[in-house]
């Protein structure tokens, strides 16, 4: 086994960075779009400063910007735009409507019913909006019938993932592959050319989700009748009127019969720490801080007469709603909310709404404010806010797009527009699949449609973009197009072949799309796609093969994001909305993804050797 020799020190310094940028797009404390940012901007410095010549042509630094005018951004960002006018005008409703009515009929094949079609719609939709009309409808189910959601809602995020890899415009991931393949001057693929393997795998994957996933969950206590069993962190203040105040600590509880658990006192006017002791005396604006499930913090609120509020801010306007109006609720964060990447004071949410934001929960657990307002928190995709205010502006929230509010509501938004959204998008894919249009431009004329039939306004157009995935989709084609004109790509792609020189062509196509695997699920999808798919054209070169079940080993493998929470945003959403951990990720996801590697490069070299 002869490895090679090193390669030039641009394509080494490239390197480096690419270990670093993967570094970098899996933390969590650091926001991705700027991660992508960092990634740029070192990159055009390196080859600024440091020059670099091919076959005596000089590479401009500035050529690393092409990602930002890439087709396969376009796109992507044309079809997040389409999905989002599909979910603003309720186009997806009566199929809303018609799986809840299933599900009183037939529960274990409703969750077949569900998962076909979720699969299917995220064939030819961005999965976000389908994974929030389906959210809403399984958690429904499980109130009325007071029984566990947690076997419906992950195989159905999964399901959706599944049908995603089965067209070229089922995910960002297959655009991209796709898009970079047809720019090497390597195969260009239709709308359907890889759905045969892609569709044999899916039906797998669906029985897999529907008979033996759900078992593989731990079982868990049904959901409360009015939300689900979620623990938040909130305070409640003492204020003048309160039945608590002049009370000590040990006679508060008492007022709840015992129940009530105070994790600490804060005072005015400094919001100091008081030392928790059952004799001392509760005095005005003392702030109990409370670890519970939502309709017992407004319960307690009731029985001391007390205030929720959150951080240092009060939960109730000065103009006071009769408590008995007032509800809690639980509002999820998802693309195209307006707040993601946000603060709740920058977003103006509160007063827009009219409604009180308690507390949050973010990655199964509730999220510690502390002495801060929770309106400076910025806030990510799969956040969940606990909110109060009254039953009717709730009810108007339902309505709200970009708004996933969890009570066990069924009502979906259906406007008149519905079928010009529907139109549109069966437009847009038939233009492409009978190969009439480009996706790039058979898309963006869908967009144009969209806003000229008023079915979407530009600041909706603006909240369905999302920042983080054009950047993070722009710093991989950098990457990428680093990666390959160095030389950094040929040179992972020789040690990859060294590595494995002792296996036939089957098992090197294995083990890449298993190293795709494991990388999807650790970094971002797309990062891992675009360095990836220049390998695998590498790779196939040095073994005279044909590229494209090397390039299709690469797209399979980044679509593989099953096994942690984090590998996808819609995960996130699940993960929130379900109150799973991420242990039940793993649980059920790396099964899965072992399932999808094993049957695919069984067909893709059934096909293809």
């Amino acid at each position: 086994m002869n490895f090679p020799d090193l390669p030039n020190n641009h394509a080494i310094i490239v390197l480096l960075i690419t270990v670093f940028a993967l570094y970098l797009f899996r933390r969590d404390d650091f926001p991705l779009e700027t991660s992508s940012l960092v990634v740029i901007a070192i990159l055009c410095l390196i080859f600024a400063l440091f020059p670099f010549s091919v076959d005596g042509v000089h590479f401009e630094p500035s050529s690393l910007f092409f990602g930002f005018g890439h087709e396969a951004l376009i796109t992507v960002c044309a079809l997040m735009i389409i999905g989002q006018g599909i979910v603003n005008t309720g186009a997806l409703e009566p199929i809303g409507r018609y799986l809840a009515k299933l599900w009183k009929i037939s529960p274990s094949l409703s969750l077949l019913l569900t998962l076909v079609l979720g699969a299917t719609l995220s064939a030819f939709v961005n999965n976000t909006p389908i994974v929030v009309l389906l959210l809403p409808i399984l958690i429904s189910v499980s109130l009325r019938n007071k029984t566990d959601a947690s076997p419906m809602l992950l195989p159905m995020g999964l399901a959706t993932l599944v049908g995603g890899m089965t067209t070229t415009i089922g995910t960002s991931t297959n655009l991209l592959v796709v898009s970079i393949a047809k720019n090497m001057g390597e195969v260009e693929f239709g709308l359907f050319d890889f759905a045969k393997p892609a569709l044999i795998a899916a039906i797998i994957a669906i029985f897999y989700l529907w008979l033996i996933a759900p078992k593989l969950l731990p079982k868990r206590a049904a959901f409360m009748t009015d939300t689900s069993p979620r623990l938040f962190s909130a305070y409640l203040t003492i204020n003048e009127e309160s039945d608590a105040l002049g009370k000590t600590i040990a006679q508060a509880i008492d007022m709840t019969d015992g129940q009530m658990k105070i994790e600490g006192i804060q005072r005015s006017p400094d919001y100091r720490n008081v030392m928790l002791l059952p004799d001392t005396e509760l005095i005005i604006g003392d702030r109990l801080k409370i670890h519970d499930y939502p309709d017992r913090l407004k319960e307690y609120e009731a029985l001391l007469g007390a205030t929720l509020f959150s951080g240092k801010s009060k939960v109730e306007d000065e103009e006071k709603s009769e408590p008995e109006t007032e509800t809690l609720a639980e509002i999820v964060i998802i693309a195209g909310s307006g707040v993601e990447g946000r603060t709740l004071k920058q977003a103006n949410f509160i007063n827009k709404h009219n409604i009180s934001v308690i507390a949050l929960h973010r990655a199964g657990k509730a999220m510690e404010i502390g002495k801060s307002s929770i309106g400076k928190v910025t806030l990510r995709i799969g956040d969940i806010l606990l909110v109060q205010g009254e039953v009717k502006q709730l009810d108007v929230l339902k309505t709200k797009p970009g708004l996933l509010v969890i009570d066990g509501a069924e009502a979906l938004p259906q406007t008149s527009k519905a079928p010009i959204a529907l139109v549109t998008l069966l437009t847009v894919v038939l233009s492409s699949a009978l190969g009439v249009l480009p996706i790039e431009i058979s898309s963006l004329c869908g967009v144009l449609a969209l806003l000229v039939t008023k079915c979407l306004s530009w600041n909706e157009v603006s909240s369905a973009l999302s920042t983080p995935v054009i950047l993070i989709v722009v710093a991989s084609l950098a990457l990428g197009e680093a990666l390959m004109k160095t030389g950094g790509a040929e040179y992972i792609a020789q040690v990859f072949v060294a590595s494995s020189f002792s296996l036939p062509p089957t098992g090197v196509l294995s083990a890449l799309m298993l190293l795709l695997a494991i990388l999807t699920n650790v970094v971002s999808n797309n990062a891992a796609a675009v360095i990836g798919t220049p390998i695998a054209i590498s790779v196939a070169h040095q073994l005279n093969l044909p590229a494209e079940p090397f390039i299709l080993a690469v797209l399979f493998g980044a679509n593989l994001s099953y096994a942690t929470p984090m590998a996808y945003k819609t995960n996130l959403l699940v993960m929130n909305a379900g109150g799973y951990q991420f242990s039940d990720f793993m649980r059920i996801g790396i099964p899965l993804v072992l399932l999808m590697w094993v049957t695919l490069s069984f067909l893709l070299s059934w096909l293809y050797f």
